[in-house]
């Protein structure tokens, strides 16, 4: 039960709601009960609704593709992260335990190293890249 107190047009009022059932209500002014039908407004949201055109991605960006090594051995990524620097190039020599690339995962950098001799025949990833675990970051032959 509330009681409200309303003044209009200089007459002193007291309203109290008994009851309120959806759009009922029962109330009793100064002694006289009545039921009366409530209308709520529609609130208006006061947040404003932002509206963005979508990110238009070019043809192939952002995406890396494991082409599978043919009689060599693919470096693959041992965690996600994002490529730094890539230290060889296409058609360098290579020995087991040289430092291919780093790479930047959970704020910290990562040597890449190779697995055995080779040369380096391909790399599928450029700097700034991310990569996730197990996509193929170069292959040795």
């Amino acid at each position: 039960m509330k009681n409200y107190k309303f003044k209009i047009n200089g007459a002193q009022y007291e309203v109290e709601v008994n009851d309120f059932d959806g759009k009922i209500a029962d109330i009793e002014v100064n002694g006289t009960k009545y039921q009366v039908e409530v209308e709520s407004e529609i609130k208006k949201l006061k947040t404003p609704t932002l509206v963005r055109k979508p990110v238009a991605k070019r043809p192939g960006e952002g995406v890396i593709v494991n082409t599978p090594s043919v009689g060599g051995l693919q470096i693959k990524s041992p965690l996600p992260g994002s490529i730094i620097k890539i230290l060889v190039a296409v058609g360098d020599s290579v020995k087991k335990g040289d430092n291919l690339l780093i790479m930047e995962a959970m704020k910290m950098e990562n040597n890449v190293l190779a697995e055995k001799d080779g040369v380096v025949k391909s790399i599928s990833v450029a700097v700034g890249d991310n990569v996730l675990q197990n996509d193929a970051l170069l292959d040795i032959e």
